[in-house]
């Protein structure tokens, strides 16, 4: 953010009834208003993903041509209208998948969009993930940024990134999100798989799961796996593979970094990019080395092996690159700091103690003050991150090197600090005890809007460089909805729409929507289901 904006600046001002719902559902243990998963009295039933199709926004793209236009992928272009097309998708035709009306694209669009863009001659290319964003999450977060229920279907209000028109290029669709498959078993230490093609595949039958994301599904157990009335079983995804068919446009596995389904590596767009002169980063709320990021950059059989992950990201010999390393992606900003283990069970005989997320080893190796090619600028007490962290990234912009950010709160498993409903970091409890900062913490960690403003600042300082691809993953969205926590899951969309907002003001100001795209997305849902939306705002 710029000098003497804070955190106060991104609060909603809004009166904290969402905090009330909250607290009132947890200590009922239900609510007349609204429930996670397929149990209406029962408010915390569900806390994890979930097959709904999810909401697709696009920023430069109305016009621009096939491949580029969304309407390359949606309605009548929809792969999911044909056999041919699905089997092409999946390597099979899952049940009830193909549908002749099917107005939704895949998450496999979603890269093979970014790559018709590059192809184009775009200069600029920006993917914003919420982590967990489904339909429903948005909506009530909406109603509480305008103090109303103002809509029940389509693509809303409430947002920067449902309002904002660039320029009259923006469009809007939904997505299948399903993997290819759930259930492979993997070798961390040999980056193998053991059993490819797992044990319970992936599709969508929208006859099951319904045919558009405020739809609510005719058989609520589909969505979760749990299917009844004769309905198909089809896998939910993770965010790494979902991640995967985003940056690299295939459909794989459930904790698959960037490899097919037979454990093989595979190519991401962020690599291509590379390749062709541009300059590449990510920016995460929650761990640097989480699925999400990962899946810009890093080859792993498996989500879990973070320390390796991070080498990769960061341009270090790893497990899956153990003699030529990748070239490393420009600028890593993210969370992951002070979450220390002694040992890992998941990461394999190479694992390092201490920070599980990104080796101490590692994080000396790349630092520019010991030889290293990254600017880095950690978390410390009491310091003001955003300000820290923005001289950096004028260092490393005006030095040519690359930036390293690494935040975060320890005993939380390293993401920055939640921003509530109505701004106040004050989260209240949801399927776990309430978190709770110090202003010394909060000091101590950038907000996603200033990282992203960093990123960008670094990544467009190159004028040799032929442009930039930046990865934002609003991740505390979708910690925020597997705690239950409506409250810290409005916060934490609202916060990363701040980072949206910084994305704009750049492309206004030193761009346009003819040489740069956005594309603002989520990888998949959970089973938050609002019966009463007034409830929010401390209605009945």
């Amino acid at each position: 953010m710029p000098v003497g904006e804070s955190r106060a600046d991104e609060s909603h001002n809004t009166p904290d009834t969402v905090a009330a719902f909250q607290t009132q559902a947890i200590a009922d243990g239900k609510s007349d208003a609204a429930h996670w998963g397929v149990l209406p009295d029962k408010y915390t039933q569900w806390g994890t993903h979930s097959n709904r199709l999810v909401p697709v926004y696009t920023f430069g793209t109305l016009g621009a041509g096939d491949g580029v236009d969304l309407s390359s992928y949606i309605g009548a272009n929809s792969v999911y209208r044909s056999e041919p097309g699905v089997r092409q998708l999946y390597g099979y035709v899952p049940e009830g998948t193909v549908n002749e009306a099917a107005r939704w694209l895949d998450q496999t669009n979603i890269a093979d969009l970014q790559r018709a863009a590059l192809a184009a001659g775009r200069r600029h290319l920006f993917l914003v993930v919420f982590d967990g964003m489904d339909w429903q999450t948005t909506q009530a977060a909406a109603i509480v940024n305008q103090g109303k229920v103002a809509y029940t279907s389509g693509r809303g209000r409430g947002t920067r990134f449902q309002t904002y028109a660039a320029g009259g290029t923006t469009q809007f669709g939904f997505m299948v999100t399903s993997p290819h498959n759930d259930g492979t078993k993997t070798s961390v230490d040999d980056q193998t798989v053991e059993n490819p093609g797992g044990t319970v595949r992936g599709g969508y039958a929208a006859a099951a799961g319904g045919d558009a994301p405020w739809v609510t599904a005719p058989d609520m157990g589909y969505l979760i796996g749990k299917p009844s009335d004769g309905f198909p079983k089809h896998a939910y995804t993770d965010s790494a593979s979902s991640a995967t068919s985003m940056t690299a446009g295939i459909k794989t596995y459930n904790n698959a970094i960037n490899v097919d389904p037979a454990g093989q590596p595979v190519s991401t767009v962020f690599h291509e990019a590379q390749q062709a002169g541009f300059r590449v980063g990510v920016v995460s709320s929650v761990p640097v080395s989480h699925a999400t990021p990962a899946c810009a950059y890093a080859h792993n059989v498996t989500r879990k092996d973070y320390q390796d992950i991070s080498r990769d990201m960061l341009g270090l010999p790893s497990i899956a690159h153990p003699t030529t390393p990748l070239p490393g992606l420009d600028v890593v900003i993210g969370g992951g700091f002070g979450t220390r283990k002694d040992a890992s069970t998941t990461q394999g005989a190479n694992y390092e103690p201490g920070n599980l997320y990104l080796a101490d080893s590692d994080l000396a190796k790349v630092d520019a003050g010991r030889g290293g090619k990254y600017v880095t600028d950690v978390s410390v007490t009491g310091q003001d991150a955003g300000r820290s962290l923005r001289k950096a990234a004028a260092t490393a912009a005006q030095e040519g090197k690359r930036l390293l950010g690494f935040y975060g709160i320890g005993r939380y498993n390293g993401h920055l600090p939640f921003q509530t409903a109505n701004g106040d970091y004050q989260p209240v409890a949801g399927r776990g005890k309430a978190e709770s900062y110090t202003k010394e913490e909060l000091a101590a960690n950038p907000t996603i809007r200033q990282m992203t403003q960093a990123a960008i600042t670094v990544l467009s300082a190159d004028e040799r460089a032929a442009g930039f691809v930046l990865m934002v993953e609003a991740g505390d969205v979708d910690w925020a909805n597997h705690d239950n926590n409506i409250d810290n899951s409005i916060g934490a969309l609202n916060s990363g729409d701040g980072a949206v907002r910084a994305i704009i003001k750049w492309v206004e100001a030193n761009s346009n929507w003819e040489e740069s795209l956005m594309i603002v997305t989520a990888d998949h849902g959970h089973y938050f289901h609002l019966t009463t939306p007034e409830a929010l705002l401390g209605g009945q």
